[in-house]
């Protein structure tokens, strides 16, 4: 009998993905959908294969018919408070009321057990989740990804296109941790049909220093890339918390600067090992040169 995954954060992006990559690996999956949702991306993914459950007041008792029979609930939802902890909270009750004996929460990012509390709202979130999460009978796996490596596509400070710089803060040989959101995909959808998966899986596609960084983008875009240390990650880590204090709108949005600024904070600040990449053999993790030789 195949597996069934529900997977909440369907239309979004890496939600998106991970439904493919588990319909790819021949699960039956469940798309969780709201009134609101996209209607093209909900018939896009009934088109693929997906179960389309549409949920109108997202509530225990609704959430917990869609959680009949279904073996793992992966979350790719973003947001606030009423999402990141709500939501899932919600969730997390439906799928042990029903007896679903494993979810997957919506962690992907750099590994949050090693940034403190106050460095990163959105890790804060999660954070409080997983106080919720820890007290529930359900097993639970985290897998965490580093940054997205499309990032490096958008003139983030790291590789800066515009200015032809790489911008660095801490030690120019720390490695920052870089992923796919394919490879997050086609990863989180093997975890997720894996019943002996752990409670932290970590992954990158590549690790690269602002050194390594530099020489490569010079090579393969055939101009040269200027390393630019920006001062230490408490430097960067104080900039944050005078940012977050001047801009309290922040606090309702899910990406104000200062939080696009707390993530930078976390690439170099954090290191994930060890890696478990090998842990499902297929996966073609897709590195640097590929990414910038595509671009």
């Amino acid at each position: 009998m195949k597996a069934i995954i529900l997977v909440a954060g369907a239309t979004g992006d890496l939600g998106g993905r991970i439904v493919h990559a588990l319909l790819e690996r021949g699960a039956v999956v469940r798309a969780l959908v709201r009134p609101a949702s996209d209607s093209e991306k909900v018939e896009k993914l009934a088109k693929a294969g997906a179960q389309i459950v549409k949920v109108n007041e997202w509530n225990v008792a609704e959430l917990s018919v869609a959680c009949q029979g279904v073996a793992c609930v992966v979350s790719a939802l973003q947001g606030l408070h009423d999402v990141i902890v709500g939501a899932q909270s919600a969730l997390a009750d439906a799928a042990v009321g029903s007896g679903v004996p494993r979810f997957i929460p919506s962690d992907f990012a750099s590994d949050l057990t090693q940034v403190a509390p106050g460095e990163n709202r959105n890790f804060d979130l999660r954070r409080e989740f997983h106080k919720y999460l820890d007290k529930c009978p359900i097993q639970t796996t985290s897998v965490l990804n580093g940054a997205f490596a499309e990032l490096l596509q958008y003139n983030i400070p790291f590789l800066n296109f515009k200015a032809k710089t790489v911008a660095y803060w801490g030690s120019v040989y720390h490695k920052v941790d870089f992923t796919t959101k394919d490879n997050t995909a086609a990863f989180t959808a093997a975890a997720a049909l894996d019943p002996t998966a752990p409670g932290i899986l970590r992954i990158a596609g590549f690790q690269i220093s602002a050194t390594e960084m530099a020489a490569m983008a010079s090579e393969i875009l055939h101009t040269t890339f200027t390393i630019t240390n920006m001062g230490s990650c408490a430097d960067l880590s104080a900039f944050n918390k005078r940012e977050r204090a001047a801009h309290p709108e922040g606090e309702n949005e899910v990406f104000p600067g200062w939080q696009r600024s707390q993530y930078t904070h976390s690439m170099f600040s954090t290191r994930l090992e060890p890696l478990d990449n090998s842990r499902y053999p297929g996966i073609h993790w897709t590195g640097l040169r590929e990414l910038l030789t595509a671009r």
